[in-house]
């Protein structure tokens, strides 16, 4: 027998249940909180056995980034031509994910587990953040090679420093002008 014709063990995976069970995830974190969770909660709020989840997932934190991960958005690495056309590019981008009520939410929810958890900290840097600082690497490494940006420009502190940036202006709205344009204004600073 070829391996074509082999069937596989098991009932096939439901992307409908894996859906349900990202989704109960998401709610649960936003009513109870990352240490409140447990895996039955959320198959019993997914309406799926606990051996349903642990198919696809080795446990709660590791779930919990990956429900977060998937009402994100794919990572980009904008190629303009021009550092400030691809600065503006992930601005405009993280201002649609970020300004919109479940956008907010998510933020809420994620510095709210991270500061609480090392271990979700831990998955989500791995899984959401470090993909994200690695391409926008890329992004300064196409604006030292146009001669834009000094050559020792750090893009990890850039990075981290655009975060704080973006995360302080959701939250505090310091100036009268708008997210983007403050974020904009402040990474100028950090950038020339």
């Amino acid at each position: 027998m070829n391996d074509a014709s082999k069937k596989s063990l098991g009932r096939p995976r439901s992307d409908k249940s894996h859906q349900a069970i990202l989704q109960s995830a998401l709610a649960l974190l936003a009513e109870v909180g990352f240490d409140a969770i447990s895996i039955e909660a959320i198959a019993s709020r997914a309406g799926v056995g606990k051996t349903t989840i642990y198919r696809r997932y080795s446990g709660k934190a590791e779930l919990i980034a990956d429900a977060i991960e998937n009402i994100r958005e794919e990572v980009l690495i904008p190629d303009t031509g021009k550092l400030e056309s691809d600065i503006d590019t992930l601005i405009e981008k993280a201002a649609q994910i970020s300004l919109n009520p479940l956008g907010r939410q998510a933020v809420s929810m994620i510095i709210s587990s991270a500061s609480s958890n090392p271990e979700f900290a831990q998955i989500y840097w791995s899984k959401y953040l470090q993909p994200r600082r690695e391409a926008f690497d890329i992004v300064i490494e196409r604006a030292k090679s146009r001669n834009e940006v000094s050559q020792d420009l750090d893009s990890g502190l850039v990075f981290d420093t655009m975060s704080g940036i973006m995360l302080y202006a959701l939250i505090f709205q310091p100036t009268p002008e708008s997210w983007t344009a403050y974020v904009r204004r402040a990474l100028s600073l950090l950038i020339r």
